[in-house]
């Protein structure tokens, strides 16, 4: 059973920064494509950052600059930090994996961008 375990949102101020963190665990099958996506309220999920295993990476346009994706291939692990932080970025944050055999979603983690 693979688990996806998130960490590091919260309340942050415009301007200010966020690390992200995602941990899968449960398959010893290669993770091709690890990412991040988020869903603001009323709005539908969208994607934010990918990386494949190879470390080719995809930006959505909105972040690009202003976050950096990351992975520790050995530690099952993704990484998102998120910097230079706006209101616009205020959603429940969602790691997802991809391995041969389907795709998996973390729990989501939320990201608010207040003063």
């Amino acid at each position: 059973q693979v688990q996806l375990v998130e960490s590091g949102g919260g309340l942050v101020q415009p301007g200010g920064s966020l690390r992200l963190s995602c941990t899968a665990s449960g398959s010893s099958l290669s993770i091709y494509v690890m990412g991040w996506y988020r869903q603001a309220p009323g709005k539908q999920r969208e994607l934010v950052a990918t990386i494949t295993s190879r470390g080719r990476l995809n930006y959505a346009d909105s972040v690009k600059g202003r976050f950096t994706i990351s992975r520790d291939n050995f530690k099952n692990t993704v990484y998102l930090q998120m910097n230079s932080l706006k209101p616009e970025d205020t959603a429940v944050y969602y790691c997802n994996v991809q391995y041969a055999i389907g795709g998996y979603w973390g729990q989501g983690t939320q990201v608010t961008v207040s003063s």
